[in-house]
């Protein structure tokens, strides 16, 4: 067991723990992003836009995540002539999976805002853009912030998928030492049990986090 937790073992999963950090990141930016433009303009009341992110939504959501990451590092590639590595692809993936779920997330929290504050924002003199953005927006950040950490939180674990498709990051890191330990009965349950300890580090503040914002703000 000592042979096992050494400095070069805690080293190489450090190395898998900021390529999941990086992807997870630079997804959940994009998803902060693309999910808030895509679910104001779902509000828009516009029938083609509300077709194409409906439409979205539903795609997005039938497609087992594995099979996206396939399509796109494994499809994409090769069919648009594009290098893409592991993590740029899984990235890709998760930044669009991401955001149509936060579409949906930020429609359902401008929705949930009762029509008597534009009816106030408007007997105050607010035009539709300035009531929009004084009045309904920050009241629908409150009721978005706590499920979107939600989501935030199954994106960072959804992450492990991306070793499928070749990306070194902890989950294959993981594999990689136990593989090279492949004589220690112990190896997968001390690797696994780190990784696990460390997702829990990762992902339990911020649910916990969500859940105190929830409850503050209910």
């Amino acid at each position: 067991m000592l042979d096992l937790l050494n400095q070069d073992t805690f080293l190489r999963l450090a190395q898998g723990l900021f390529v999941t950090l990086e992807i997870s990141v630079i997804s959940i930016i994009m998803t902060s992003l693309g999910g808030l433009v895509l679910g104001i303009l779902m509000v828009l009341k516009n029938p083609y836009i509300y077709a194409f992110c409906r439409f979205g939504l539903e795609f997005i959501r039938v497609m087992p995540l594995l099979v996206w990451l396939f399509i796109v590092y494994f499809g994409f590639s090769r069919w648009l002539g594009i290098d893409l590595d592991s993590t740029t692809s899984a990235i890709i993936v998760f930044s669009i999976w991401g955001s149509f779920e936060m579409m949906d997330l930020v429609r359902s929290s401008l929705q949930s805002i009762p029509k008597h504050q534009y009816e106030s924002a408007a007997s105050l003199g607010l035009n539709s853009l300035q009531s929009f953005i004084y009045i309904i927006i920050p009241q629908a950040l409150r009721r978005l912030t706590p499920v979107s950490m939600n989501l935030l939180t199954r994106m960072v674990k959804s992450t492990t998928f991306a070793y499928l498709i070749g990306s070194v990051e902890l989950v294959k890191v993981g594999q990689q030492i136990i593989e090279f330990h492949n004589k220690n009965d112990f190896a997968p349950f001390i690797i696994y049990g780190l990784i696990f300890i460390i997702y829990f580090i990762i992902c339990y503040p911020v649910s916990l986090y969500s859940r105190i914002l929830e409850k503050k703000w209910s």
